[in-house]
């Protein structure tokens, strides 16, 4: 049985109270495309709800333009302020339902798995990240999209992560909803001739 064709949109998600990093990128086969990539600025949005619900409609509005088939997002880390990760974990929140809306499969990183998959170092700076996205990509940003080139690493990382069982392994990507088969399915279908 051979292996089915990959043609998908991913959209990752950098989520953010302040900033919030959107990439895009089309999968074929094994080739990866750049589609688009950019930032919501929230840093005018002064009251908390009013940006969560912000955050929301402006994804909502990258779902409708790029109509993505997955969406990868990173996880909320604990830094020094757990006040910040709680608001970035509404953030998260608010991109998340989003895509429950329109019923997208949504898949969550970590920040050094993400960073792990894309670099091969757990610790690589935002810079770096950027660099080997780039290179990924064949294309070069401007660099004040740090944000945004987070996000295309994810969505890059998301698929790194569903071709290649040895990245999945290393990644520790989860997925959180949507519909379609899970991923031991999704394997097994992949995998025909290591399942007796």
């Amino acid at each position: 049985m051979a292996r089915k064709n990959i043609d998908k949109i991913i959209l990752g998600i950098d989520p953010g109270t302040r900033i919030l990093g959107f990439g895009v990128i089309h999968v074929l086969d094994s080739k990866v495309e750049y589609v688009d990539m950019g930032v919501v600025n929230l840093k005018k949005v002064t009251d908390h709800f009013v940006t969560l619900k912000a955050i929301h409609e402006e994804v909502a509005k990258i779902i409708e333009k790029y109509n993505p088939d997955e969406l990868a997002i990173e996880a909320p880390f604990y830094g020094k302020n757990v006040q910040v990760m709680l608001k970035l974990g509404r953030a998260q929140g608010a991109a998340i339902a989003a895509a429950l809306q329109r019923d997208i499969p949504i898949f969550e990183y970590a920040p050094r798995s993400v960073k792990l998959a894309v670099t091969g170092k757990g610790a690589a700076s935002k810079e770096q990240v950027a660099l080997m996205a780039q290179r990924i990509l064949g294309i070069d940003f401007p660099q004040e999209y740090l944000d945004a080139t987070d996000a295309l690493a994810i969505a890059i990382c998301h698929h790194y992560h569903i071709s290649s069982p040895l990245v999945a392994a290393q990644s520790g990507g989860k997925k959180l909803s949507g519909r379609g088969k899970g991923s031991w399915a999704q394997f097994v279908e992949s995998n025909p001739g290591r399942i007796k």
